[in-house]
């Protein structure tokens, strides 16, 4: 086995919890803002920290009067938007555990959830989810109400500030300590119901203070700007706001991904948190407007200069030659791509996925530097994470302060330290079956370890595709690379205990008229165009270039275009925008049958 440890910076006291590190970062300047929010469009109003704390207390003492007491359980059901902070910070001060709820979910989910948990208040962002909810209350007996934010249930019940209870909060707050549970995050869900990973406040707490002592005097300087967009749900991102919130950093919250542009141009972050498929929309797009302008040689050109440079950067050296092309290209094309994220931009954090080497290059060398991290919801979100000053592309960095990454002798990722999760909550059978005789926690990933410490995410376990002839595959290195084409949505690699590998492709459904008028086609549907010469070429196109890096073994021989995308609304995406594989599998049996039953492919 390979192991690599990183030394814990920095540990919250054993009778702390992370309201402490809220209310230390009030002592340092009561007054400097600590989140602005859009209250019209293109306008951002602070938020110091004391009125913050102010606005948590009330609804803390809110939540005390309807009857929380320590331990009880609130889930959180809403769009990504301050409130949604608001709550989470208000039952931590009552002394509560909350519970984070994707707002799509359907009733069925709801109810596994809420039950699973045994909460006792839930907080739904509209009166279409409370009537979700209702469908399902009878078989919630703990569920004592439902509180709308959109109907003005935050303000209704929040107590007055002139009659606060210090001495009551301050009992409430002070219930929970290091080791209590202070959330609960229900997995994904892609096989099976989801599991309830519980995460202690001294998840929260060191896992916030060792990112900090490891990036914020570069990445996080006091004063940051950080956008959010991704769903407080996922741990990721609730992960991401607990570290700005503790630290001296200025939040955003964006409820709805298609006013990006325009909340990026008006908010102007430093940071951005996302996940490879925002950065590929932005390349792709940026690509296909070049093109339709007459100018896709020159957008090409500038790439690879991009990318060059920001090779340069790893190796030590950029060539005078590419410098020089660097200036120029900066003032023709990238500083009008960073202006289209706001114009301050320096840093992104991605994860969830790996992000193509190239683009990574070619962000970097326009200005704006993507850290890539991995972890995952028993991880408290982040185990490693790329470092400015030794950024290895294609890597995932080395593990945070106080982890500690081993790689098995089968290739999975063994992980320990102040970030892996209590257990599973009411699940002990799942909670041993994910720890090893000697007590890591396997993450189900596949991976490799370098010399310096840099993890390298290779597949996961559980999505290895092992093809009749034996050879084991991971659909991921394809899937990715296939993917990044600004033609192609999702694709899904199969060929388990099949005689070779083939891929369910979707396209995307936004890209597709810009690209087919680029190419001097008519406008046409996503069933018409999976018929085209000209689209079957292209996909044709990715997948030959994705087989270039894999062994012919590995390779796909042959693919069929889906003309339906699979997405969290149709059913094929978690929230997390993971594959829901078995589900396109049975959905596309018919499909699959057909490739294997069809025609052998070639050997070319």
């Amino acid at each position: 086995m390979k192991q690599f440890e990183t030394p814990i910076a920095a540990s919250g006291r054993d009778d702390e919890n992370s309201t402490d590190l809220l209310l230390l970062r009030e002592r340092r300047d009561p007054s400097a803002p600590i989140f602005e929010r859009q209250l019209t469009p293109g306008t951002w109003s602070p938020l110091p920290v004391s009125q913050f704390i102010t606005q948590v207390r009330q609804l803390a003492q809110g939540l005390l009067d309807q009857g929380l007491q320590s331990g009880d359980v609130v889930g959180i059901m809403s769009r990504t938007r301050y409130e949604w902070s608001l709550i989470d910070w208000a039952v931590w001060f009552a002394g509560g555990v909350s519970v984070a709820i994707y707002e799509t979910s359907s009733p069925g989910q709801i109810e596994w959830i809420a039950s699973d948990s045994g909460a006792k208040f839930l907080f739904v962002e509209t009166t279409g989810h409370a009537q979700d909810v209702e469908q399902v209350a009878s078989s919630l007996p703990n569920l004592q109400e439902v509180f709308i934010i959109d109907s003005g249930d935050i303000e209704r019940i929040s107590a007055d500030r002139a009659v606060l209870d210090m001495d009551r909060l301050e009992e409430a707050r002070r219930s929970r300590v290091k080791d209590d549970v202070a959330t609960i995050i229900y997995t994904s869900g892609t096989t099976g119901r989801p599991k309830g990973a519980e995460l202690t406040h001294g998840n929260f707490m060191d896992t916030s203070l060792n990112a900090q002592a490891l990036l914020g005097h570069l990445v996080l300087p006091p004063g940051s700007r950080l956008l959010m967009f991704l769903p407080l749900a996922h741990v990721f991102a609730r992960m991401i706001v607990h570290l700005a919130t503790v630290d001296d950093t200025i939040t955003g919250f964006t409820p709805d991904a298609k006013h990006l542009l325009d909340d990026l141009g008006t908010f102007k972050p430093n940071l951005l948190l996302a996940v490879p498929r925002v950065f590929e929309k932005v390349y792709n797009g940026a690509e296909q407007k070049a093109i339709a302008d007459g100018k896709g040689k020159i957008f090409q050109r500038a790439v690879d200069i991009a990318c060059r440079y920001s090779e340069g950067i790893s190796n030590g050296r950029i060539p005078l030659a590419v410098k020089l092309q660097h200036a120029v290209f900066d003032k023709l094309v990238y500083s009008k791509l960073r202006a289209l994220m706001g114009g301050d931009l320096k840093w992104a954090i991605s994860g969830g996925a790996p992000l193509s080497p190239r683009h990574a290059h070619f962000f970097r060398g326009l200005g704006v530097t993507i850290l890539e991290g991995y972890g995952l919801t028993e991880t408290t979100a982040p185990l490693s994470v790329c470092v400015p000053w030794n950024h290895k592309v294609g890597t995932v960095g080395p593990p945070l302060p106080g982890a500690a990454v081993r790689i098995a002798d089968n290739g999975e990722i063994h992980a320990k330290g102040v970030m892996v999760f209590k257990g599973y909550h009411n699940n002990p059978e799942a909670t041993a079956e994910a720890k090893t005789s000697d007590g890591w926690f396997n993450t189900g990933d596949v991976g490799t370890l370098d010399d310096d410490g840099h993890l390298t995410i290779t597949g996961r376990s559980k999505e290895l595709i092992v093809t009749a002839g034996g050879k084991n595959i991971s659909p991921a290195q394809l899937e990715d690379q296939i993917r990044s084409n600004p033609l192609i949505s999702q694709c899904m690699v199969i060929g388990d205990q099949k005689p070779f590998v083939a891929a369910l492709i979707t396209l995307d459904e936004e890209m597709l008229p810009t690209w087919l008028k680029n190419h001097g086609l008519p406008e046409m549907s996503a069933t018409d165009a999976a018929r085209e010469e000209a689209v079957l070429a292209e996909v044709q196109s990715a997948v030959d270039a994705a087989n270039s890096s894999v062994s012919r073994a590995e390779s796909i021989r042959k693919f069929e275009i889906i003309d339906r995308d699979f997405t969290e609304e149709s059913g094929y995406l978690t929230p997390s925008l993971k594959l829901k594989r078995n589900v396109v599998v049975k959905d596309y049996a018919e499909v699959i049958d057909r490739i294997y039953s069809g025609p052998k492919p070639g050997k070319s």
